[in-house]
């Protein structure tokens, strides 16, 4: 079978395929990967690729890098672990921030690090298929009106893309407010009100604590058994110290 399709090269070794949008409707051959999602993970894939010069195109539903982190976050949002253990390939944090850093420095991380590694998404291109054409070897991604070719189809958008809510008994009758973390801003909207956290996950404890520190009434459900561990052990990030026990301790013990 024929197929007639608009190849787009590299343009200078800096990964930009913005002339697919001028391809018309014929299906754009891409020769490298198509990564879906231009938040943490879908950026590391790039600078590494960048890195070893192989070309590929990037696609984002949203109008900017990081968009789970920008707009699906709460305010006081900060990151559980130490910067150093959350840095993405060949770019550290700046030395000026704090070891734990906050929502916003982290999105500005991200912004630096792609315009570092000059990765440039198409943005607002929300990838409604993706179908491996076996006999003929290559993924047909399509995307908005468009539809890529390619050998390799890279999915970076995110464990918690999409909200999930609990199918509780009795839920449809409840008269109050019922909203997903990914759309938890402020505990100041609050303020007063009785809620319930279902949940005790980083999400869940911190958003508690966001709630209270607003003069809300809290109630924290838990499914199972609780254990809570600090942040630092007399300095030490909690979660290095365990990941350098995992290394003395054989698997079967620990």
């Amino acid at each position: 079978m024929e197929m007639h399709t608009t190849t787009i090269q590299e343009d200078k070794g800096d990964g930009i395929f913005h002339k697919a949008m001028n391809s018309e409707s014929k299906p754009v051959w891409i020769p490298g990967p198509v990564i879906i999602g231009a938040g943490p993970s879908g950026l590391a894939v790039a600078a590494c690729l960048k890195e070893r010069g192989v070309p590929f195109l990037m696609l984002e539903k949203e109008s900017c890098v990081g968009s789970l982190w920008r707009l699906k976050t709460y305010n006081r949002l900060q990151l559980h672990l130490p910067k150093e253990t959350c840095k993405l390939p060949h770019m550290p944090f700046p030395p000026e921030i704090p070891a734990y850093p906050t929502k916003k420095q982290f999105i500005s991380y991200l912004e630096a690090y792609a315009k570092h590694f000059a990765i440039e998404p198409m943005f607002r291109q929300e990838v409604q298929s993706a179908i491996y054409d076996a006999r003929m070897g290559f993924w047909r991604v399509q995307a908005n009106e468009s539809e890529f070719l390619c050998r390799w189809f890279i999915v970076a958008t995110g464990e918690n893309a999409e909200p999930v809510l609990p199918d509780i008994e009795g839920i449809s009758d409840f008269k109050g407010s019922l909203i997903h973390t990914s759309r938890y801003k402020d505990g100041a909207d609050f303020e007063g009100q009785k809620v319930l956290v279902v949940g005790c996950g980083n999400s869940g404890m911190e958003i508690s604590l966001d709630l209270c520190n607003n003069d809300a009434q809290v109630s924290l459900a838990v499914r199972d058994k609780l254990h809570i561990l600090p942040r630092e052990i007399l300095g030490r990030s909690t979660f290095c110290i365990s990941t350098w026990l995992l290394k003395l301790v054989p698997s079967k013990i620990s």
